[in-house]
């Protein structure tokens, strides 16, 4: 099976496609998989891996260690663009997301003012205060939608929820407006004997439809580039990447990046 995780809760720095020099946070234990959805293309593997024994890094440990990094890191003169909250599973399932925020973005700016403070989150816990409030203090609200259509969404991205729907996370992105960025994994192929593609036309459509109404500041797209847990995913080439957000620019207006 599929399994790369992160063994710690502050790992890098790493080079992000998206971010540039990344150093990572990751809240989820660092021997399992905590998701609230178990996507096909997930690097982490699927959840039925368990969530491991070492549970969610309590906040104080989070803020020593992150801390300890930053001061190690800027002793040495290492460069920093990004903290990035991301790892084996939905940064915003830890139960103190907000209070971690607050303590990320304190030593921010001690130690490198200059860093944007990002969170790659799968959207589904957005329609809760306390994680709203803080995804709008971080400078990179990076807020999935893989697909604006149910059906699709509910294959790649296989929600834990049976009540989450494409229609329900739009309508929930949409408080964010200018302060989120929209981030789509474009991918094909089949899983089970079923058809995988978030690329047709009615696909984009619906996309496109969907930034509209959510009006972000950006849209990332991008396709896979490891080795995933469902075994007969394909990349979508770059070509077609670029032709699809040429489209999503001219019909919106928005700042489309392809990474």
């Amino acid at each position: 099976m599929q399994r790369v995780l992160f063994h710690s809760t502050i790992f890098g720095p790493v080079h992000s496609r998206r971010l540039g020099t990344s150093l990572g946070v990751n809240l989820t234990p660092n021997d399992g998989k905590v998701c609230s959805f178990d996507c096909l293309y997930c690097e982490a593997g699927f959840n039925a891996q368990g969530p491991g024994t070492t549970g969610f890094a309590p906040r104080a440990e989070v803020a020593r260690l992150l801390e300890a990094k930053l001061a190690e890191m800027l002793s040495a003169g290492d460069r920093l663009d990004v903290i990035t909250f991301s790892g084996n599973g939905e940064p915003t399932l830890h139960p103190d997301f907000a209070g971690v925020i607050d303590d990320t973005l304190a030593l921010r700016d001690k130690y490198y003012p200059g860093a944007k403070v990002s969170v790659l989150s799968n959207s589904t816990r957005i329609g809760l205060p306390g994680v709203a409030g803080a995804l709008r203090k971080v400078d990179n609200n990076i807020l999935k939608l893989d697909s604006a259509v149910t059906a699709t969404m509910r294959l790649i991205d296989r929600p834990v929820s049976a009540n989450f729907t494409s229609e329900k996370v739009i309508e929930e992105l949409k408080q964010f407006s200018g302060q989120c960025i929209i981030q789509t994994l474009l991918v094909r192929g089949e899983h089970e004997g079923v058809t995988i593609d978030n690329t047709t036309p009615a696909e984009i459509d619906a996309l496109i439809r969907a930034c509209r109404e959510i009006a972000p500041r950006q849209v990332m797209i991008y396709s896979i580039d490891r080795k995933t847990p469902a075994e007969h995913l394909v990349k979508v080439p770059r070509e077609e990447l670029e032709t699809i957000a040429s489209r999503i620019i001219a019909e919106t207006g928005l700042d489309v990046t392809v990474a």
